[in-house]
């Protein structure tokens, strides 16, 4: 079950954290993983995980955000790898600020990554897909598109966002066999959850991580490991029955707090 042998798989932000979660399993369940990343090293890195593990994989080196560079990176792949199977759009960047004090560069530059870097990855995805006759999409939303925490205004925009094209594009493309799927993780335990508590709280670190972990009742963070089996059960034909709807990865935080 949920094999992606033969498969071939595009990972963006795939260099660290949820990103490179999701490629390892991916490439563990057999599909050729395509990383793509603004950070050439870490991608690297992830490949060369994937391929210490038996599995198949490649960097590309490219920015979400430019509309041009993307199409042409779809294209390039699609052409190399005979189609495009499995697409998981994870590339993002966070910022922390309200209303007041979210500065319209930071919300530009949050919309730039977190929104349009999804639309233009879907736009060269699904033409791939089109041509190759379907796939399974997966796009990294977050908890806060449907719900609040305080000082999320812009990255919660943008997940929004993310959400509300997982519902388009599903329903769009019902009669081409691309389904379309988002995943809402809860507060996973990444090296930017150690930053983010070391930089604001360096004399209370302890008790913030425990703080943060307590927020979810299920009583600690998730790992990224959970979100790639999530992102793997959903590129697999186990789940072509599903598609257009937000799975919550989130020890609880959204429907049984």
């Amino acid at each position: 079950m949920f094999s992606l042998s033969e498969k071939s798989a595009v990972v963006t932000g795939a260099g660290s954290g949820i990103g490179k979660a999701i490629a390892l399993a991916l490439a563990k369940q057999g599909a050729f993983v395509d990383v793509l990343e603004v950070n050439i090293e870490a991608a690297n890195d992830t490949v060369e995980q994937i391929r210490s593990a038996g599995g198949q994989a490649d960097a590309v080196e490219c920015d979400v955000s430019n509309h041009g560079q993307m199409q042409e990176v779809f294209e390039k792949l699609g052409n190399d790898r005979g189609g495009l199977d499995c697409l998981v759009n994870n590339a993002g960047i966070a910022h922390v600020g309200n209303i007041t004090n979210t500065s319209e560069e930071d919300f530009d530059c949050v919309m730039s990554v977190n929104l349009k870097g999804v639309f233009n990855c879907l736009k060269g995805g699904v033409l791939q897909m089109l041509k190759s006759g379907g796939g399974a999409i997966v796009n990294i939303a977050s908890t806060v598109a449907t719900m609040a925490i305080n000082d999320r205004l812009a990255y919660s925009t943008s997940k929004g966002g993310v959400l509300a094209m997982t519902y388009s594009v599903a329903k769009d493309h019902l009669n081409d066999n691309i389904r379309c799927n988002a995943i809402l993780p809860g507060r996973i335990h990444t090296p930017f959850v150690d930053g983010f508590i070391a930089e604001n709280y360096p004399d209370n670190q302890a008790d913030m991580f425990r703080k943060l972990s307590e927020y979810q009742p299920i009583g600690r963070m998730g790992t990224p490991a959970e979100v790639g089996a999530m992102a793997v059960f959903l590129c697999s034909d186990e789940a072509s029955f599903i598609t257009g709807a937000p799975f919550p990865v989130d020890g609880g935080t959204l429907y049984v707090r």
